[in-house]
């Protein structure tokens, strides 16, 4: 009974073996019906899932707009301090101070891009971006400021 048993074990997995050469075989001999692509070659074409979340980005308007108020949520929700955001206090003209933005620094080293900081922003002033590629050599590169110098707030974000 076990040599029985032993034995089939060992045709099972021949047979399972000279299954997948089959398929193996076919594509070499028949390399026009190519299945994969190759990365680097295809980047021109390559576009990701809409679902695929790459890194956070602040997108800005053509008027170095964003809508980002200031209101820590997304780092408060982050859940290893990728965000670190700098307020300044900005003097309105009616005479009121009013918490701006100064700095937006997003680590993406320490980002899981688990996406709680963008469904916490109340005022939507984040997005996962479709940005893949973050291979560098100096990890100095990976600290990143996501408002643009000079960028102020859009008319009617509270």
């Amino acid at each position: 009974m076990f040599l029985k048993e032993y034995f089939g074990s060992i045709y099972r997995s021949a047979r399972s073996l000279l299954k997948g050469m089959k398929l193996t075989g076919y594509y070499f001999t028949h390399p026009k019906e190519i299945q994969t692509e190759e990365y680097p070659d295809n980047r021109a074409t390559l576009t990701m899932f809409d679902r695929f979340k790459g890194e956070v980005t602040m997108p800005h308007n053509e008027n170095n707009e964003h809508r980002c108020t200031g209101c820590q949520a997304c780092e408060i929700a982050c859940p290893n301090g990728t965000i670190k955001i700098i307020t300044k206090q900005e003097l309105q003209p009616d005479g009121k101070k009013k918490k701006a933005i100064d700095t937006f620094v997003y680590h993406l080293e320490l980002c899981t891009m688990c996406n709680m900081c963008v469904l916490a922003c109340p005022s939507d002033a984040i997005v996962m971006g479709q940005s893949f590629e973050h291979s560098v050599y100096d990890k100095r590169q990976l600290k990143k400021v996501l408002n643009q110098p000079g960028s102020k707030i859009m008319e009617g974000v509270e």
